[in-house]
């Protein structure tokens, strides 16, 4: 059974509100969801927040729908800019950007695109949905997104509020289906209303529109996401990897190794 998430709730002010939009993506059958926290660097913001917490949120988290374990909610931080130097925060010895478990970038030029697709540390790449894109993608560049394992998400609300943004989200996102084929795409919410949200089947047939196949679009609002997640676990970790476990010797292994050096004893001494 799939397991769905929407990693793009954004951190609205009004904390029953934001609890309300949380319940109605549980009751809607999202078992993980990503609390959206927005620097925009255009405006000149030097500081990035911390992240919220969920106990400030909710005393209990919301059961998911169809399921008998709890909602779980992961913070994202998403940079807004134009110019990769907006990004060296990223690159700072004790970045605060660390402490999310998802950073991503909307790039406003190919510029700062490319630099996302090919060096910048981010997990996602936000496409544009609410305007015509304001450059080409091209090969290249995602090409080599695609192999550092960094997503591109596309927003569907502003595609059910307004005509003009659903043309825009359809052009962009069909743009984007020519050179990636589907592969490493999200498909989120980013609702700032519980009104807003779809259920994750609705938003994988919503992607059929958006040039993906049937098996991609239910990718992109479950397994992808969790691939997303991944990836932004390895990051904050030296070569990738996310923890070591030594599995403990049972009895059994035990018993086997014995069998095994009887064998060997055994066919020493026939010789």
């Amino acid at each position: 059974m799939a397991v769905f998430a929407d990693l793009n709730i954004p951190n609205v002010p009004d904390v029953k509100r934001l609890r309300s939009i949380l319940e109605t993506a549980a009751h809607l059958g999202y078992s993980t969801v990503a609390i959206n926290h927005i620097a925009d660097f255009q405006e000149k913001k030097k500081e990035i927040d911390k992240p919220v917490c969920p106990a400030e949120i909710f005393p209990s988290l919301p059961v998911v729908q169809g399921k008998s374990k709890s909602i779980k909610i992961v913070t994202r931080l998403t940079l807004i800019a134009s110019d990769p130097s907006h990004c060296n925060v990223l690159r700072s010895t004790s970045p605060r950007s660390k402490l999310y478990d998802i950073v991503a970038v909307f790039p406003k030029t190919e510029k700062l695109f490319h630099a996302a697709c090919t060096s910048l540390d981010v997990d996602l790449i936000c496409i544009h949905v609410t305007e015509k894109q304001p450059f080409f993608f091209r090969r290249p560049p995602i090409n080599v997104a695609l192999e550092r394992g960094i997503f591109f998400e596309l927003v569907y609300t502003p595609a059910i509020k307004d005509s003009t943004m659903r043309r825009y989200t359809i052009s962009n996102a069909l743009s984007l289906m020519q050179i990636c084929k589907g592969k490493n795409v999200i498909i989120s919410s980013s609702a700032e209303r519980p009104l807003e949200l779809r259920g994750p089947y609705d938003v994988a047939t919503l992607g059929l529109l958006f040039g993906l196949s049937e098996a991609d679009a239910k990718a992109a609002v479950s397994s992808n996401c969790r691939a997303a997640l991944l990836h932004g676990a390895t990051r904050k970790t030296a070569f990738g990897v996310v923890f070591t476990m030594k599995k403990p010797r049972t009895t059994g292994d035990e018993e086997k190794e014995e069998a095994v050096s009887a064998c060997k004893r055994a066919k020493i001494g026939e010789a």
